[in-house]
């Protein structure tokens, strides 16, 4: 179980890494923040790379509980419901204030090879979500789940990124047609919504 000391640097370091970068931010202002010694924080992390990844863990266990609470909500006879459903928990995020881009993008952009474990650890969580979305689609009858699962992560990425990078305020608009149109094609006729209503629902805002 987690101690409130480990958690609270665990929160603290999310903040500051997300704002300001993983490699920009050194341990002493995270411990002045918390209020604790560097033998204190020895007691929790054996280095400021573990904390690193304890962060990354964090920020990935929250997201895919996210994500499981909105498929629950949305859990019916129309499993392309649920796919929607992640739309709904992106939009809430990139239109955040604190909203930076996404923190596995950051983290894989400063530490750019592949063995890196910081990198693994974005590179794990993508692989995730990646997996999560190709289980829904097999529900769902898609004739090629690993197919749908990579289209559908790639538009929820671009999304990510557009918002950060542009600020765009249409491109949920946008990842929204496209994930409709993604469904049309690898999900039977009676999975996306067909009727204008319904599109008109799947694009408006959660």
């Amino acid at each position: 179980m987690k101690t409130p000391t480990r958690q609270r640097l665990i929160d603290v370091a999310a903040s500051r890494f997300y704002r300001d970068g993983f490699r920009n931010v050194g341990l002493d202002p995270i411990l002045s923040d918390v209020g604790i010694s560097k033998t204190a924080f020895y007691k929790h992390f054996e280095s400021k790379e573990d904390l690193m990844l304890a962060v990354l863990e964090s920020k990935n266990v929250w997201l895919q509980e996210e994500l499981r609470t909105i498929i629950s909500r949305r859990s019916g006879p129309d499993a392309a419901d649920e796919l929607r459903g992640f739309l709904d928990v992106l939009q809430g995020i990139v239109e955040s204030g604190e909203f930076h881009g996404c923190i596995f993008v950051k983290v894989a952009m400063e530490f750019p090879l592949p063995h890196e474990p910081a990198h693994q650890a974005a590179a794990e969580h993508k692989q995730a979500i990646e997996e999560i979305v190709r289980e829904i689609g097999q529900r769902a009858g898609a004739a090629d789940p690993a197919a749908l699962a990579q289209e559908f992560c790639m538009i929820l990425e671009g999304a990510y990124v557009t918002r950060h990078v542009t600020g765009s305020p249409h491109a949920m608009e946008i990842a929204r047609r496209l994930v409709e149109q993604c469904l049309a094609a690898h999900l039977p006729p009676e999975h996306p919504a067909s009727e204008t209503g319904d599109v008109d629902r799947a694009l408006a805002p959660a």
